[in-house]
This record gives structure tokens, sequence and C-alpha cells, in this order.
């Protein structure tokens, strides 16, 4: 009579190899997850790039795209930076409100 039941491997392997295991499916996730982000943010400038901005607020978003990709997490570490995109940020939403 045979079992039809799967093996669970993990549950067979040292713990050292375990480990490998682990990490090598993580890093998989990880790769996956970035090439999806990629995609992505292709599929967003291609977006952007469609057609000239109808409105400011338009043109506003299109800005705030490309300060926040070229902004990266090196830039954002020095607070005066930090600060200088706030404010533009806050420009944006004030500049683009009705009657302004």
């Amino acid at each position: 009579m045979s079992d039809d039941t799967p093996v669970t491997l993990d549950s067979h392997r040292g713990l050292k190899a375990q480990k490998a295991v682990d990490l090598r499916r993580l890093q998989a996730d990880v790769e996956a997850n970035e090439q999806n982000l990629r995609d992505r943010h292709e599929e967003l400038q291609a977006h952007l790039l469609a057609s000239p901005a109808q409105t400011w607020e338009e043109a506003a978003e299109k800005a705030r795209y490309l300060i926040t990709l070229f902004a990266g997490p090196v830039d954002m570490q020095d607070p005066r930076r930090h600060k200088m995109i706030a404010a533009v940020f806050e420009d944006f939403e004030r500049l683009s409100k009705p009657g302004s």
C-alpha cells in the first residue's frame, strides 16, 4: 500500500542545510519583489510620459514622482533636503487647491 502524502523535506534537513535553504528562498523572494517593483515603475513612467499634463495638479504629480525618485534614501539622510522636499510637496498641495 502506498501513501500519497507528500514528504516535507524541510523536516529532514539539518540546521545548517535548513538555514541555507531559507536564505535561498528569501533571496528568491527579494529578487522577485524587486523585479515586480521595476515593472511597476516602468508602467508608471510610461503612464506619466503618455501625454503632457493637462492641469497644474497633473504637473505637480509628475514633479512629485521625479523628486521622490531622485531623492533616494541617501539624499533623505540630509535633514535640509528632507525639509526642502517636504516644503515643495506642501507647496504643490497648497497651490493645487481651487482659488490658489
